[in-house]
């Protein structure tokens, strides 16, 4: 599978540095780029503003190409290019969101296209925060709250101009989602292994890190940002879960929160597989049908789910559960 990792991020938080640096590592080779906006460096991807072409190579051997039409239909293209060999083979992707963008619907692309979802894996969301003027962003631009809330990596940008952070910003972020890191680049440098293998989108491919995916603050307390109504928080449940509940569950979900359930990931007890945890995800109206791990990763068999929602109590979530594990266990029992 190809791992795909979305770049998201307000207007000038730092993201085209931060690609324009990756760009030039050796070991992000072999990596499409496909970007949804410009910025005001010069960097190599700026020869696709005069190109005819929709992909250009670069020296490193990364691809980089800019979004024509849709990201559904750029991808095809660059799948179809792959398979017959007029581009190198690619084994994973970044997406530079534009800045005003909602990352939701480019997850969705990503989940629920069955060309790009049976070859692409979604690895992560990465979002970059400025230090210098992130408070103020968030008191501003409520899309900017909405991009920090759903990453699994958050990135502090212009570190070296900020100089420590405010201890306020950080407990902003801590409040707004607990279950991120919280990484700096300094000048748009970072590590690019800091930015991958932070999921459990796919068992098969990513690593038994639950700790750092569900996070061990989110797994015990509750987290509200102040001012933006997005909440993060997390259901954990001693007892394991019937199958037939949590479809329900999700399908309750589904239909009820739609839009404001920003982001739901988790790891399960089954009660007919105890012995294998059930992977979850869902983003808005989208889930993943649950994967499975070959095992518990520790041997912590608890059920965590951890919620990004806009509106959506955690009283009203809980509940939600119980009375359907209630209802599946009495028709059970029949």
């Amino acid at each position: 599978m190809i791992e795909a990792l979305v770049l998201t991020g307000f207007l000038g938080s730092g993201k085209t540095t931060l690609v324009g640096h990756l760009l030039r590592q050796p070991g992000f080779s072999r990596t499409a780029v496909i970007i949804n906006e410009f910025g005001e460096i010069g960097l190599d991807h700026d020869l696709l503003e005069a190109s005819e072409e929709s992909v250009i190579e670069l020296q490193t051997g990364c691809l980089c190409c800019k979004i024509r039409n849709d990201l559904a239909s750029t991808l095809h293209e660059l799948l179809r290019r792959r398979d017959e060999g007029s581009i190198t083979a690619f084994t994973r992707v970044v997406i530079e969101t534009s800045g005003l963008a909602d990352p939701a619907p480019i997850l969705q692309t990503l989940m629920t296209d069955s060309l790009i979802a049976g070859r692409i894996v979604l690895a992560g969301v990465v979002t970059t925060i400025d230090a210098v003027n992130g408070a103020a962003t968030f008191d501003r631009e409520e899309i900017s709250v909405k991009q920090a809330a759903v990453a699994d990596r958050l990135v502090l940008t212009k570190t070296d101009l900020a100089g420590s952070m405010p201890p306020s910003f950080t407990r902003r972020l801590r409040a707004l989602n607990a279950t991120a890191p919280l990484l700096a680049a300094r000048r748009g440098q970072i590590d690019p292994a800091c930015l991958f293998g932070g999921g459990l989108y796919d068992p098969l491919t990513k690593s038994l890190d639950v700790q750092s995916w569900l996070g061990d603050e989110a797994a015990s307390h509750a987290h509200a940002s102040q001012g933006h109504g997005v909440d993060a928080y997390a259901i954990v449940r001693d007892n394991p879960i019937r199958a037939i509940a949590l479809t329900l569950f999700l399908e309750a979900l589904c239909e009820h929160c739609g839009a404001d359930l920003l982001r739901l990931k988790g790891l399960v007890n089954i009660l007919e597989s105890p012995d294998r945890p059930a992977v979850i995800h869902g983003v808005q109206h989208v889930f993943h049908p649950p994967a499975w791990l070959k095992r518990w990763p520790s041997a912590d068999r608890r059920s965590r789910i951890v919620f990004m929602t806009r509106g959506v109590p955690r009283g009203w979530v809980e509940a939600l559960l119980a009375a359907l594990d209630a209802e599946v266990a009495a028709v059970s029992a029949k």
